[in-house]
């Protein structure tokens, strides 16, 4: 389906070209000026975009106060979506939104469905030990791919899964929260009524996954921590992260090659060191 009929079948009428916007590695994305207002559309695998516009759902239904695109309609390998207008940097309501959508919590670690963070199929089916989950459907799974796609040595896989199978040992088991989960700066937005999340790969998990990802290549500010944060991080927050972090560098060497793999090692390093 071609961007022109998708959009007319939501009866909306393109007013001036589409303009493509920067900043995905998996799918195209424009900003298209309609007879109803500007909307974002993002083309790419159907299913993929079915499983994200479901997450945008979820994320506007928790009340976090975080801006989150209304989804305007999603077929034919096409997400259209409302666009948000930008507006001031503002880490602290980042910080404090991010905290309420975390707020609520349930038994289950996973989501209903899967769905994927980048082209990688993304595992979901429940369990109720937060610990089991990472192992078993975040960590083990790419470590195998990896290994598949000779990625990472014998030596080198053996020593990750020593690691997956070790977190009973130091992690505590915790209520599941519901979490972005590809929470990288690239994916937050300042909008104009605030910060707004964007391409989601949503589930429920440890609520370290977000901060975790958000660290990994940036820094989102002391502002940002006071208010996620006030009473501090835990004590074991250091390891947290890393290992929070271990499973998206892993999928960063799965997708984009070995360019990644000493931050893979460097990480888990980093987890087994702490």
């Amino acid at each position: 389906m071609r961007l022109d009929q998708a959009l007319e079948s939501l009866a909306l009428l393109a007013t001036a070209p589409p303009e493509a916007l920067s900043g995905g590695d998996m799918a195209k994305v424009w900003r298209v000026q309609t007879t109803q207002g500007a909307v974002v559309a993002k083309a790419d695998d159907a299913e993929r975009l079915d499983a994200e516009a479901e997450g945008l759902a979820a994320l506007r239904a928790a009340g976090s106060g975080l801006q989150v695109p209304e989804v305007i309609g999603c077929e034919g390998g096409w997400l259209i979506m409302e666009a948000l207008e930008a507006g001031r940097h503002d880490p602290a309501m980042l910080g404090e939104g991010l905290r309420r959508l975390q707020a609520s919590t349930a038994k289950d670690h996973g989501w209903w469905r899967d769905n994927a963070c980048g082209r990688t199929p993304q595992p979901n089916a429940p369990l109720s030990d937060g610990r089991a989950f990472q192992r078993e459907r975040r960590l083990l799974p790419l470590i195998d791919a990896c290994m598949v796609n000779s990625l990472l040595s014998h030596a080198q896989a053996e020593r990750l899964r020593g690691l997956a199978h070790d977190l009973e040992t130091w992690l505590p088991d915790a209520p599941a929260c519901l979490v972005h989960g590809d929470l990288w700066s690239g994916n937050v937005l300042y909008s104009a009524h605030g910060p707004a999340l964007i391409d989601p790969a949503v589930y429920r998990h440890y609520p370290e996954v977000d901060v975790a990802m958000l660290t990994l290549f940036g820094d989102p500010g002391p502002a940002f921590f006071e208010a996620y944060w006030p009473a501090g991080p835990a004590s074991d927050w250091p390891r947290r992260e890393a290992l929070f972090q271990l499973y998206p560098v892993l999928n960063h060497l799965l997708l984009f090659g070995r360019g990644f793999h000493r931050a893979v090692m460097t990480t888990a390093d980093r987890v087994a060191s702490a």
